[in-house]
């Protein structure tokens, strides 16, 4: 618990800034959209790039942890948006509320946790999760909500907008530049490597700040609001990880060693990525922001579980 806290306290400290200067007037009404700008357009973009540009597939080239871990990310994503489209909420909305109960925090809370809890052998893990989820699943959701935003127009074209938009968009642009500087073999200079490295890590503080400055603003709580919170809590701490959990043993087979992490990973809570998705749309965000927060809270119990459970 002791170790769990350590990761898990340093992300509280972040958004406590950010409220506690939004609250004391020290930052503006526009701090929080600003502060997502900076992420969606620049920082994050570096990060993804990086990722994608320096992966080694003999390294990450594991079937049944891709396809114990993703399966159950992938599906617990799908299942949330069919549920909340069947309710009425509208795709864009939905979407995001898919992240918010698949996207886990693999990066920032998922490293230094691999690290703790499995040695330095278990960080390919935590890679392999980072790049499904803050990739493949978040370009996914990035697609949906954009054929959201559109979807009132002609089919063809709303098909020409969205792919106008999704060629312009950075959060998938720079994973498939990415890729190709990774096709071409050429290492990446040490300069550039390291303007990336400090680009991209301001990605997370900066989010963590922008939401807390967001939680700091006096907002009536919308219908039903805490419940749908509550559902996408339990769908990300409990539902996740119990699916994956059976695809490992059940389905993949996978060792134990291999099955601890890939649980372990689909315990993580809510990372920022959909609150940075939901800002820079415009769309509403309240039940994004508390649904990372709380996640983030309650994860201090799931994962203590989870990490006495598993062999």
């Amino acid at each position: 618990m002791l170790s769990i806290l350590a990761i898990t306290v340093p992300i509280f400290a972040l958004i406590l800034v950010g409220w506690g200067a939004r609250r004391k007037g020290i930052f503006g009404p526009a701090t929080s959209g600003e502060l997502n700008r900076f992420v969606v357009n620049l920082a994050l973009p570096a990060l993804l790039f990086q990722i994608v540009a320096k992966v080694r597939w003999q390294e990450i080239w594991q079937p049944g942890f891709i396809g114990a871990f993703g399966i159950g990310a992938f599906s617990v994503f799908a299942i949330t948006v069919a549920l909340r489209v069947r309710r009425s909420r509208h795709l864009a909305d939905a979407a995001i509320d898919g992240l918010n109960a698949a996207y886990a925090n693999t990066a920032y809370i998922g490293f230094p946790l691999a690290l703790s809890a499995l040695g330095p052998a278990g960080l390919t893990a935590p890679l392999i999760a980072s790049i499904l989820t803050v990739c493949l699943l978040f370009a996914l959701g990035l697609i949906l909500i954009e054929v959201g935003l559109q979807q009132e127009a002609h089919p063809l074209h709303m098909a020409a907008k969205v792919g106008r938009a999704l060629a312009r968009n950075p959060l998938l642009v720079a994973p498939v530049l990415g890729a190709v500087w990774l096709a071409t073999g050429i290492p990446l200079p040490d300069s550039a490597d390291h303007f990336l490295k400090l680009l991209g890590g301001a990605a997370s503080p900066c989010a963590l700040v922008g939401l807390g400055a967001f939680l700091a603003e006096r907002r009536p709580a919308g219908r039903g609001e805490g419940a749908s919170v509550a559902v996408l809590c339990l769908a990300k701490l409990i539902a996740q990880p119990l699916l994956t959990w059976v695809l490992a043993t059940r389905i993949f087979h996978l060792a134990p060693e291999t099955t601890r992490a890939a649980v372990l990973l689909a315990t993580l809570p809510t990372g920022t990525g959909p609150f940075m998705v939901a800002e820079y749309h415009g769309r509403e965000a309240t039940i994004t922001a508390r649904t990372i927060l709380i996640t983030t809270l309650l994860s201090l119990v799931t994962i203590t579980v989870c990490l006495a459970l598993l062999p």
